[in-house]
């Protein structure tokens, strides 16, 4: 959806919040934490095109915050989650943080899922000074306007798509030995296009080319024609950065195809769907850059996958799972330093954390609101993510 749009729903329904808030007597400003509780908004994608990213961030915010009101809270507060549907909606999800600051008075939301469901709330965020933190939204203009002002309420608990797309060509080039690739991309995807963007510069600056780029439009079910452009470019490796449903459906034509070269994708390839759609075999040869492993044999990291598969019937977290989990223990720990739950105090301890332990890395937040941590490399092998290995930024 446009900006203008967007821009024009906000305001409309901003108002309508705030003419609704003027006539009720209950009208003051958000909670500042002086009860017995904090009050956290959750934004997510529970239904519609992209829920596994939604469903699989509350579940892990669900595990965390249990865990901490079970420990005694923060500073002896429990923590509230209000919890609304963005529907996988840019339109919903403006309108559901304007519930969560105007009508819930929440002290903070955690969401979206996806950077563009996360951009839609960002001006929301700015105006009501309320912290809005993204466990999973990749793009760099989730936390930085199209101009260059930093979004100064907004941060995420994800690495950025850039550093990811570097991360797959240093891995093509240096682990697979790769001199030429393909890009195959969702052309009308800021997270396809960030990523594609950074593969390229970063694998033709190592000295690699890019014999074919291809492009697809979401919602697509047959990519055989652009699959046989590149196939007859004759790449040794295809860059696939974007989202489940759609690289579902071209791994399993490509393989019917006959192309067999290492395929690589981002965290976009991460839900479970992927393995249904694609097929275990044709998975094989594929890899993608991930924010953890629950194979990483990391103390904090096997805590977390045990704790996670007593609570959800011994199913595997996966790095949706571990970010949403994240992203309330980087909050609580915010809301602890600044000794507050007002959102100023708990933006500027956001912006001063430093080294904190984390599910999916050692965290330090940079002055664009971004966590500054390692990015991990997974292979699938027979419908299975195997750790490869881990990359420091």
């Amino acid at each position: 959806m446009k900006k203008s749009v967007i821009k024009i729903l906000f305001t409309l329904g901003f108002l309508a919040m705030v003419l609704a808030a003027c006539g009720s007597e209950d009208s003051g400003a958000k909670s500042d934490g002086g009860g017995d509780t904090i009050h956290i908004g959750v934004n997510m994608e529970l239904s519609g095109a992209v829920a596994s990213y939604g469903q699989s961030d509350t579940e892990g915010i669900e595990l965390a915050v249990e865990e901490i009101n079970e420990a005694g809270g923060i500073d002896g507060k429990q923590i509230k989650v209000t919890k609304v549907d963005n529907k996988s909606d840019a339109a919903e999800a403006t309108n559901a943080a304007i519930k969560l600051t105007s009508q819930d008075k929440v002290t903070a939301i955690i969401g979206a899922a996806t950077s563009g469901n996360t951009v839609a709330q960002a001006q929301i965020a700015n105006d009501t000074e309320t912290v809005l933190l993204s466990p999973s939204g990749t793009s760099p203009n989730v936390t930085i306007q199209d101009d260059g002002t930093l979004n100064d309420f907004v941060f995420r608990t994800s690495y950025i798509d850039p550093f990811q797309g570097t991360v797959a060509a240093n891995f093509a080039i240096d682990e697979l030995g790769i001199k030429n690739a393909a890009i195959l991309a969702d052309n009308a995807s800021d997270y396809a296009k960030g990523l594609g963007t950074a593969f390229k510069e970063t694998f033709e600056a190592a000295g690699g080319t890019i014999v074919s780029e291809e492009a697809y439009v979401a919602k697509d079910t047959d990519f055989r024609s652009i699959l046989t452009n590149i196939q007859s470019a004759d790449p040794e490796f295809i860059f696939i950065p974007g989202y489940y449903e759609e690289v579902g459906l071209i791994i399993k034509q490509a393989r019917e195809m006959g192309i067999e070269v290492p395929l690589m994708g981002a965290d976009g390839w991460d839900s479970p769907t992927l393995v249904e759609l694609a097929g275990a075999d044709a998975l094989n040869n594929t890899f993608i850059t991930n924010h953890y492993s629950s194979e990483d044999p990391d103390e904090t990291i096997q805590n977390f996958v045990t704790k996670y598969k007593e609570k959800y019937d011994g199913s595997s977290p996966n790095a949706f799972h571990a970010l949403g989990y994240d992203s309330v223990y980087l909050l609580a720990d915010a809301i602890e330093r600044a000794g507050s739950a007002d959102s100023k105090a708990i933006k500027d301890a956001l912006e001063e954390t430093k080294d904190i332990k984390l599910v999916s890395g050692v965290v330090t937040i940079d002055k664009d609101h971004n966590p500054v941590k390692s990015a991990t490399i997974l292979e699938y092998v027979d419908g299975k993510q195997v750790f490869k290995t881990k990359i420091n930024p």
